[in-house]
């Protein structure tokens, strides 16, 4: 069954996690001092992963083009490793880079398009914006002031939390960044208000800061993972750009304020406790806004409006992205430290973004999606006179391939194929592309989600509490939200 096998798969990538932190006493991971342990699995996974990659090929070589069975078996390859964690996801993308052109199955400007991609520069310049929020200050200053507005009962308090970490999204591309700023000062917040560890309390803020920065925020097209590579697969494939507005207009509504809304009361109910009992208040008035604060502010504002108002102007996100985080480099601004560029900046996820956009572009430029479309379209029963039955059988599929993948490996797989489903299908190209988001927008469980694994480790979180909140919130919106979002997608016009 899909659901045994996936929280299966969860438990043990958790347990992978958790062994590979750092010993305080040896400054190595447990596994790697005890032989015969993780090392010696995550080999045989990757061992498991290349034979199954072989044969893969192996049996494609016998139906299709020799290029096509390779770009199946550099996908099986990729995503196995990406989704098993295997290995680390930089790793992965690079050997992707040198066996892609090696083997010659694309040209080189194929392989490393997702450098060009405008997407690839938004996480850059996204990165730098968090660097400079927690360089500045500005995040403490940030949480400070959340404090004093989140009332004394706790249904106020996660509602602030949630709407909050919501908030954040607008003006912070990186779910990741998001968490790993908000999860310290919503924790903070937690002590303040008398919600010690293990508290019903603590644990009902901290999932509203994870889940409310993360699933709310697929709507806004800029501030997760998954979003940002379909928008760069898709003009990079298609020359189809994505605006700021139209986005958010035909997502939010339904997934973003409805689905918010839902995951507030969810967490009330899923995990009661008593108001907050705040100390006393001393009567300490915080410090003005330093001038460096003042500058990132009006930075952030600036990517605010030009984020909205692209449909205006023209210019992607990602390219206001990294002209904004190219200010806060710049010395004179004091918005970043000297080391920041250095040691601040996830390389590794920026290598794994052009990793699975180029695999996109291979998958697209071998052949291999209208294929696979070809085969699903025997048992998909698609028909240009029934758009409603086609938009839930291309979300039912997108959503498969995220239990069996990950969340980012939605558009990866889906993108390159949507020119000819929407061929099969008689549905406007963008709506093709929009049903994925119906799809990577409903999460199963936290093994699908980087962000949500990273928010139980940082902020300490239950498996059980994280999981349980999965699926409620993807039952919800299967039955729910999902036929919702359909209705305002036929108001749009869109069906």
């Amino acid at each position: 069954m899909p659901n045994v096998a996936a929280l299966y798969f969860f438990t043990r990538h958790v347990h992978s996690m958790s062994e590979q932190t750092l010993s305080p006493a040896t400054g190595r991971s447990p596994a790697a001092t005890q032989p015969g342990g993780e090392p010696a699995r995550t080999t045989l996974k990757s061992i498991g992963i290349v034979v199954a990659a072989g044969a893969v090929g192996l049996l494609a070589a016998l139906f299709v083009p020799a290029p096509m069975a390779l770009a199946a078996a550099l996908a099986v390859f990729c995503i196995g490793m990406w989704a098993t964690a295997a290995a680390p996801e930089y790793w992965t993308a690079l050997a992707f880079f040198l066996v892609a052109v090696l083997s010659g199955i694309a040209p080189p400007q194929t392989v490393f398009s997702g450098f060009y991609s405008s997407t690839f520069w938004l996480l850059f310049g996204g990165m730098i914006l968090g660097a400079s929020i927690r360089y500045t200050g500005l995040g403490a200053r940030m949480a400070a002031a959340l404090s004093g507005m989140l009332g004394k009962r706790y249904s106020t308090v996660v509602a602030g939390v949630t709407v909050f970490s919501l908030a954040l999204a607008f003006v912070m591309p990186s779910s990741i960044g998001r968490i790993v700023l908000l999860l310290p000062i919503v924790i903070g917040l937690a002590d303040h208000m008398g919600y010690g560890a293990g508290a019903n309390g603590r644990t009902g803020m901290v999932l509203a800061a994870a889940f409310g920065t993360f699933l709310p925020a697929f709507t806004i097209l800029p501030a997760n993972a998954p979003n940002m590579i379909m928008a760069g697969m898709a003009e990079t494939l298609y020359g189809e750009r994505f605006s700021y507005w139209a986005y958010l207009l035909t997502h939010f509504p339904v997934l973003g304020l409805l689905k918010t809304w839902v995951l507030v009361v969810l967490i009330v109910k899923m995990f009661p406790d008593g108001d907050p009992q705040r100390p006393p208040d001393t009567g300490d008035k915080q410090a003005d806004m330093s001038p460096a604060e003042k500058r990132l502010a009006l930075v952030l504002a600036a990517c605010l409006v030009l984020w909205l108002t692209d449909a205006l102007h023209h210019v992607s996100p990602g390219w206001i992205a990294l002209a904004a985080g190219l200010f806060c480099l710049w010395p004179a601004s004091r918005l970043t430290s000297k080391k920041c560029i250095n040691e601040e900046v996830n390389y590794a996820s920026l290598f794994f973004v052009a990793g699975i956009l180029g695999l996109g572009a291979v998958i697209s430029s071998a052949g291999l999606g209208e294929t696979v479309v070809e085969r699903l379209s025997e048992h998909a029963d698609f028909s240009a006179d029934r758009p409603v039955w086609n938009v839930i059988m291309l979300t039912g599929i997108s959503t498969l391939v995220a239990m069996i993948t990950n969340l980012p490996g939605v558009p990866v797989v889906m993108t390159p194929m949507a020119e000819n489903l929407s061929a099969l299908t008689g549905l406007p190209l963008t709506t093709v592309l929009m049903t994925q988001v119906l799809a990577f927008s409903n999460v199963f469980l936290p093994y699908q989600a980087p962000p949500l694994i990273t928010a139980m480790l940082l902020g300490g979180l239950p498996t059980g509490a994280v999981v349980r909140l999965c699926l409620v919130m993807f039952a919800i919106g299967a039955l729910v939200l999902m036929p919702l979002d359909l209705l305002w997608w036929y108001a749009l016009g869109m069906m």
